[in-house]
């Protein structure tokens, strides 16, 4: 007999931390909403997984390793059966050592730990998936599909002049036109459950950027949240987010001074209600789904690093160093402002991250299955084509597919995105191919464990 339970908790750091997300120093001054982390444990009397949903901008391969050991040790279960997901706010605290790529490659678990804004989080992990196993009931899956418009694009542009560049900027003249569709196609896993509250997970994907400022927020991922649990009476919502890695909120061809709720909280709210209907509208034709096995595997992936030329390295260290010191103002002054000056600071903090680590890392892609429903990630930030090719391509009735899943390396683009050039190609901290790599390792793992 399958079981379901489900536990949130707050995971709201202290004021006066460091919010991650953009190449500006941001240090948090007040709360617009809590944060959470939200977990959904599976039983099927032979094995247990679990699936887990926090509302920060990532965390790291070495973090997710370590808590997922612990929560594996103490709850007598596989850790390869724990996938814990990112929600990617932008308005989210950086708990030191978990996000930072640089700091993660210099330092252990332990050296991480010795903060505690981290060990409370680790600590909040372990109590939430404690708390969705001990909830656990008789459960049964439908699931549903939607559509959602206006919500996601393309932000990646082909220029008149044959570049590419990455939000050039509101009605740009020059913008030729996006390059690839956003995938606009949405998904709910309904679990009903004998005695308790029933469990909705919500599964789409667009960047969650639209607050900004200094205070945490959870972003859209709330709105998803709190529509559905209100539209459906004693229930209980988890949002997971998928391929956002080329796309987010606004489609910069617009006017922004008479496009409807075209930023800020108001648009947080538009978009994750429109999530949220996209799949209530369709409530009432949920199909049941099959079976009760439970599978899981995770497989570590080599990969070569994209690091820098020896003739780069000087100019990056120069302007790194700049920019630590004294602001991204200050390391690219005057014109090159908005996204230029933001691709200018990742090409060079990704050349000074990398340039004393080996030629090659390896990554963690993530797959785990309950009958017919399988959750797929991989551990950073996928262009649309992949999360779109994953859900095409593994043998189950619904595909869940996840950003920085066990994991926060940073952006996955296309071969041909990386050919184009922008700001994730210069960012990303590994070779062409990457993406397609990984992907074909994740579909690979995630057909043979049904």
């Amino acid at each position: 007999m399958l079981k379901a339970g489900f536990a949130r908790i707050d995971i709201t750091t202290p004021l006066g931390i460091e919010i991650v997300g953009y190449y500006e120093k941001r240090v948090s001054d007040g709360i617009i909403d809590p944060l959470f982390a939200t977990a959904v444990a599976f039983d099927n009397g032979e094995k247990k997984a679990i699936v887990m949903s926090v509302d920060l901008i990532g965390i790291s391969q070495l973090f997710s390793e370590n808590v997922r050991a612990k929560i594996a040790k103490k709850l007598d279960m596989d850790a390869d059966a724990i996938m814990i997901n990112a929600s990617h706010t932008h308005t989210g605290p950086l708990i030191f050592g978990i996000t930072d790529v640089k700091y993660a490659y210099e330092h252990t678990i332990e050296e991480i730990l010795v903060d505690e804004v981290a060990r409370a989080f680790e600590k909040k992990l372990i109590d939430v998936a404690t708390l969705a196993v001990a909830d656990l009931a008789p459960a049964k899956m439908l699931y549903t599909t939607g559509e959602v418009k206006d919500v996601s694009f393309i932000r990646r542009y082909r220029m008149k002049d044959g570049t590419t560049r990455t939000n050039p900027g509101w009605q740009n003249p020059e913008i030729e036109g996006p390059i690839g569709e956003a995938d606009e196609n949405s998904s709910l896993l309904i679990i009903k459950r004998e005695g308790k509250k029933e469990i909705g997970i919500i599964n789409f994907q667009v960047h969650p950027d639209l607050i900004g400022r200094t205070r945490y927020s959870a972003d859209y991922p709330k709105f998803v949240r709190d529509t559905y649990e209100l539209n459906i009476a004693n229930s209980l919502c988890m949002y997971i987010n998928g391929a956002q890695g080329d796309s987010n909120h606004i489609d910069v061809r617009r006017n922004p001074e008479t496009d409807v709720c075209s930023k800020g909280y108001e648009r947080a709210e538009y978009m994750g209600k429109k999530i949220a209907m996209s799949v209530l509208m369709n409530y009432p034709l949920a199909k049941e789904l099959s079976g009760e096995k439970i599978g899981y595997s995770q497989r570590e992936v080599e990969i070569k690093y994209n690091k820098g030329k020896p003739e780069e390295m000087d100019d990056a260290i120069a302007l790194y160093n700049v920019y630590i010191e004294k602001g991204a103002d200050a390391a690219v002054p005057g014109g090159n402002s908005g996204m230029r000056r933001t691709q200018m600071l990742a090409r060079a903090s990704r050349i000074v991250a990398l340039m004393n680590r080996p030629d090659t890392t390896k990554l963690r892609v993530s797959a785990l299955s309950v009958g017919e429903v399988v959750f797929g990630g991989l551990p950073g930030e996928p262009f649309t084509e992949l999360g779109r090719g994953f859900k095409e391509r593994v043998n189950y009735t619904l595909a869940i597919f996840s950003c920085l899943a066990n994991g926060n390396q940073g952006y996955f683009p296309t071969k041909a995105a990386i050919d184009e050039g922008a700001y994730e190609a210069n960012s990303t901290s590994f070779e062409r191919g990457t993406g397609e790599k990984l992907l074909d390792n994740l579909i690979e793992i995630a057909n043979q464990i049904k």
